[in-house]
């Protein structure tokens, strides 16, 4: 079957450790496994850092890449992949706490190829308003912003959001998100069109660092060391900064006398379960939401699909068709 996979890896190039090509047909493991057919399968940033070694080894290659895929069970169904394998039991109640949790592509078989092998319980209905290629977009970064927004930034009714640097996967679905749930949506950009595209979607355009028109309820970080200082300074008492990424630094200060005094909380999220991606599954069916799809791409031309998603200009997600 085709994939796109490892076939080395390099730290410094990392796109050049990427290969596309026929490799063995997918085999579900003893145990309730299935195989899906997929149609549709979105990349993330995950897949360029296991390029580079992080949470992969040479030993595991070659290694199919991708977290995403919508496609058909053996039954004919059309179905969403949700990508964390763990036992909600081991984590009490939450996969994602699960201390032997994986994602797909790191001690299983990615998404980036024609089959994927899945255990059932990972699979959810894809909503019949969806596309494919719409619903490959939903598995990670929508169910990450959908968890931050809610499970552990616990967004009031009515309440208000700062979204740091449009653009990306996570931060275009938590503006969609935050919007759908009613809340007041501002966000940050040093690209003129990516804030132009954010405000089309219904948000309020900030520059980096400035002062917002109130203090928030929730901020959505996923840049890390450039904007956590003024993330926590665009809270109001009692606010939270939820981060599920570092895109420029992992090495912060924090000023503890704000976090006290003004009693803040900074809380990692990463992901999220079964049961959320079910839950906003059904809030973009209510809603009648639509995932912001930046292009797509045959998975035969995946190396073109990962220079896009390298090179920082994608608005939305980048999507590869089988």
């Amino acid at each position: 079957m085709l994939a796109a996979y490892a076939a080395r890896i390099d730290a410094d190039d990392p796109l050049s450790a990427l290969e596309v090509g026929e490799l063995p047909e997918a085999k579900a493991p003893d145990g309730d496994w299935v195989v899906v057919d997929v149609r549709a399968t979105a990349l993330n940033h995950h897949d360029i850092w296991a390029l580079r070694g992080v949470g992969l080894a040479e030993e595991q290659l070659p290694m199919i890449l991708g977290g995403d895929a919508a496609g058909l069970d053996p039954d004919g169904n059309e179905v969403i992949v949700h990508g964390v394998l763990g036992d909600p039991a081991a984590g009490g109640g939450d996969e994602t706490l699960d201390p032997r949790r994986t994602l797909f592509s790191e001690r299983f078989p990615g998404c980036l190829a024609e089959r994927v092998a899945v255990p059932r319980r990972n699979l959810l209905a894809k909503p019949a308003a969806l596309s494919f290629v719409e619903a490959a977009c939903l598995p990670t970064a929508w169910l990450t912003a959908y968890r931050m927004l809610t499970s552990r930034g616990r967004l009031p009714d009515g309440g208000s959001v700062l979204v740091q640097g449009a653009g990306g996967g996570v931060a275009s679905a938590a503006i969609v998100l935050a919007k759908a749930l009613r809340a007041t949506v501002y966000v940050t950009s040093r690209d003129e069109a990516k804030l132009k595209h954010a405000a089309d979607l219904g948000a309020v355009p900030v520059e980096p660092g400035a002062r917002l028109p109130e203090r928030v309820d929730v901020v959505i970080d996923t840049v890390g060391e450039a904007t956590l200082g003024h993330s926590m300074k665009a809270l109001k008492p009692g606010g939270r900064c939820v981060i599920a990424g570092a895109t420029s630094g992992h090495l912060v200060q924090v000023d503890l006398r704000q976090l006290f005094f003004r009693q803040l909380s900074l809380a990692g999220s990463t992901m999220g379960t079964r049961a959320e991606l079910d839950a906003m599954l059904a809030l973009v069916a209510r809603e009648k939401l639509r995932p912001i799809v930046d292009s797509t791409f045959a998975l035969a031309d995946a190396h073109a699909a990962f220079v896009r998603l390298a090179s920082g200009a994608a608005f939305g997600k980048i999507v590869l068709t089988c």
